[in-house]
């Protein structure tokens, strides 16, 4: 087990690369969910405002979204 963590003696350098990849993956997930929920909010306000502009539109009338 001890030869695998020194990694032949390059662990000084394959450790923390694990590490600095580990964190870029992981703040990509948290900016990749931020931007969703903030995609996901923006998709359900316009829907929202389409259908209260379809609902007050006089009947016969079509409204092109």
């Amino acid at each position: 087990m001890s030869d695998f963590l020194t990694m032949g003696g390059y662990a000084a350098f394959v450790w923390p690369a694990y590490g600095v990849a580990a964190v870029l993956l992981v703040g990509l997930l948290v900016l990749s969910l931020r931007s969703m929920r903030q995609r996901e909010t923006l998709v359900d306000s316009l829907r929202r405002s389409r259908d209260r502009s379809q609902a007050e539109a006089p009947q016969g009338a079509e409204v092109r979204a």
